[in-house]
């Protein structure tokens, strides 16, 4: 190594002699834990529904403390973009990052299709040139549609690895982000968060014991009511400061019942309840999650002495591990106490 060229985005290059033959080259220096910040930032996003669909370095930005950003979100999808097949049908992105899936009109797994692209980013970084670019646009999808690319052979053995790993045609073998953060060459001078262990603070004007609880549950207005129903109809943002996130339904039951139901329903999913004070029911998992431990508050309000609303809010954990609690283990055991769930018709079986 010998001396300092000049700086980019992300390296800083340096004028080097190879010792055993004496040819001049230069060398890209930078720093590994950026690629992990990516990968980090990307997690996040999947961790709440949302494909970014447009990855490329002209979309990662540094601050001034040297942290990745990622920006435009221009192209990126919601879950509710999702098809009745569960996949975005969406051909969009940077040609020479796109996925071969993105390509076909077959529709694809958003995810899956961002960790494609971090492979073409990692090889960019690494190589200095596109695995795929061909003056022809067509050319250069079939290289992609084929997986067809040579990595430089001054790229290590490991990174050699991960990169072939993620530039998979087949999207059943391509490596997912728990498999990435696992891998040898990735895991180099990694720092993992420590994962803070869900709690229940009280909040504003929350009791603390069953001492002090009301006597009756909290009473849901005719407003609340139709906007719990009807999630086209939901006007709530316009008068309520935050609206809480979450899942409600409405009972048609009473409150004792859906209370012995909801302890019931933690029980069986392996969660551990909490507390059942002024009418919540607060469980809790017991295994970490992606985003440390899963914890949920199932709130009652009285509208009739034989009807109800129900709210569920996540408290702390995964996104999707809280989507997947509602839909998979809430839904199919409360389906004989509940009237209608939010944006779902009377008339719909509960799914």
């Amino acid at each position: 190594m010998q001396r300092f060229l000049g700086r980019g985005n992300f390296a800083k290059v340096f004028k080097a002699t190879n010792i055993t033959t004496g040819e001049s080259v230069a060398v890209k220096v930078m720093k590994k834990e950026q690629f992990q910040q990516l990968i980090s930032a990307i997690d996040y996003c999947h961790s709440r529904g949302v494909s970014h669909r447009d990855l490329k370095p002209e979309n990662l930005l540094l601050d001034e403390n040297g942290n990745l950003k990622i920006s435009d979100f221009g192209l990126s999808a919601l879950p509710g973009q999702r098809w009745n097949d569960g996949l975005l049908h969406t051909q969009c992105g940077t040609p020479a990052y796109v996925a071969p899936e993105v390509l076909r009109k077959k529709g694809y797994d958003g995810a899956k299709a961002d960790i494609w692209s971090c492979g073409v980013i990692l090889f960019v970084l690494l190589s200095g040139y596109l695995p795929f670019l061909h003056e022809n646009l067509m050319k250069m999808y079939v290289k992609i549609f084929k997986a067809d690319y040579k990595i430089p052979n001054w790229i290590s053995k490991d990174a050699r690895d991960l990169i072939s790993r993620l530039l998979v045609v087949d999207t059943k073998r391509r490596i997912s982000i728990p498999e990435i953060m696992e891998n040898r060459w990735f895991k180099v001078g990694l720092t993992k968060p420590v994962a803070i262990p869900a709690a229940f603070p009280e909040e504003e004007g929350e009791r603390g014991s069953s001492s002090s609880a009301p006597h009756s549950p909290p009473f849901f207005n005719a407003f609340d009511l139709i906007s719990s129903m009807s999630s086209g109809f939901d006007l709530s943002n316009l008068f309520e400061e935050k609206k809480k996130p979450g899942s409600m339904f409405t009972a048609k039951c009473g409150v004792p019942v859906i209370m012995s139901k909801l302890e019931t329903v933690a029980k069986q999913s392996n969660f551990r309840v909490v507390s059942d004070d002024d009418y919540k029911v607060k469980i809790q998992g017991k295994a970490e999650g992606r985003k440390g431990v899963l914890a949920v508050t199932a709130e009652v309000f009285e509208v009739a002495p034989e009807v109800a609303v129900v709210e569920f809010s996540k408290r702390s954990g995964d996104t999707l591990e809280y989507d997947k609690f509602c839909e998979k283990d809430v839904k199919p055991a409360l389906k004989d106490v509940v009237w209608t769930w939010q944006g779902e018709s009377s008339d719909d079986e509960c799914r």
